[in-house]
């Protein structure tokens, strides 16, 4: 049989040249849409389920957040392993499933479960799934700065101020990127609206401060009144109460006493702050910074998510999308890593065919016949990936 199809392929040179052909076209066109890395990613399928409970022990969470969620999974199709990890308000469990189990089908399967559990937790506790990524799926880091910061050391308002350009502009941008599963924000202050309450003044008009938080609550909304009719018109009805300034919170009535009331401002401190920072980000050992790290979704080709986020980044520092002359500037680029790799494997590619056609002419005194082994050399990797 094999001698038959020897033959026949002699005969017939020019079809199998044509089928060669046609081979290796459809052997290019899959290599160009391979997904490239510059290493494989073998984490098995997981989804981990976060949960924020601020200001609860580790005890608290676990007994009030954590157990109820792990009850809920039990007995998802699929599902090998479950561990959790409970930190000072923060509930993290992570579902390993079967290999063979679709990334996509698991996590619809979580969700189904965290609806029916929802009602059972704490209020104000809503746990959420983490985004379609892997330990592997960090492929671009970043810091924004300015032309003249040089290594002189940020004030804390700089570093506020980034933080918000951060979070509300390069966020929302670099993740609308086909590819981009999530971006994490690095360093700074995060920005916030503090009342900071005095017991002794609480004490004095006979308050809580649960009454100074449903005071805030109540009066930072606003409310629909309906449609009014006028001749051919209508007019729409709203109550406006949202917060527009510091001076809007203080002026929040708690209670009134005799005909006068008590504000919030007679009862605390109000000011513009920053949250309890666990870390920051230090660029070059010199200053602090404000960054951002780009995750990639699970399985995705990293070398032209890169692509597509360098070139996002040009065309917001070309266009000066950042507000007082910030510019996104990487720090850390994967496809560095990958071309890096795919220089290797070509180098060695031809370094193998050399050696492999001076052994042949060298043995063999035919040219010809080195020539046809190179040819399957080449053409062998392009079918496998087809």
């Amino acid at each position: 049989m094999i001698a038959s199809l020897i033959r026949n392929a002699l005969q017939q040179r020019l079809v199998v040249a044509v089928l060669a052909a046609v081979l290796l076209l459809f052997g290019v066109g899959a290599a160009r849409k391979l997904s490239v890395d510059a290493f494989p990613d073998v984490t098995n399928v997981q989804v981990q389920i976060a949960a924020e409970a601020t200001g609860r022990s580790p005890e608290e969470v676990e007994r009030f957040i954590t157990v109820p969620l792990e009850i809920a999974m039990t007995g998802l199709p699929g599902l090998t392993e479950m561990r959790s990890l409970n930190k000072p308000g923060l509930s993290l469990i992570t579902l390993v499933f079967t290999d063979k189990t679709d990334v996509y089908f698991a996590r619809q399967l979580v969700m189904e479960r965290l609806v029916e559990v929802g009602s059972q937790m704490p209020a104000g506790v809503t746990p959420v799934l983490g985004p379609v990524s892997t330990g592997l799926g960090e492929v671009y880091q970043y810091t924004l700065d300015r032309p003249d910061d040089g290594k002189r050391e940020l004030t804390e308002r700089e570093l506020s101020e980034r933080r918000i350009v951060q979070d509300w502009v390069v966020r929302p941008l670099l993740r609308s990127i086909p590819g981009v599963a999530e971006i994490n924000s690095q360093g700074g202050y995060e920005k916030q609206y503090q009342v900071l309450v005095s017991p002794d003044r609480l004490r004095h008009y006979q308050l809580t401060i649960q009454q100074v938080y449903q005071a805030l609550a109540r009066n930072n909304a606003n409310s629909g009144g309906g449609i009014l009719p006028h001749f051919a018109e209508q007019y729409l009805i709203r109550g406006v109460g949202l917060i527009r300034s510091l001076d809007d919170i203080g002026a929040i009535v708690l209670k009134e006493v005799g005909g006068t009331p008590v504000y919030i401002r007679d009862v605390a401190e109000i000011g513009i702050g920053s949250g309890v920072r666990a870390g920051a980000l230090v660029k070059d050992g010199v200053t602090e910074s404000v960054g951002g790290v780009v995750m990639m979704i699970r399985g995705g080709n990293a070398k032209e998510i890169v692509s597509r986020i360098k070139q996002r980044v040009a065309e917001i520092n070309g266009k000066g999308m950042l507000p007082d002359g910030l510019r996104i500037v990487p720090y850390y680029d994967r496809s560095e890593l990958v071309d890096a790799a795919i220089k290797t494997v070509v180098k060695v590619l031809f370094e193998g065919v050399a050696f492999v056609v001076a052994i042949l002419v060298i043995f063999l005194g035919d040219v010809r016949s080195a020539m046809v082994v190179v040819a399957t050399l080449v053409l062998t990797p392009l079918l496998t990936f087809m």
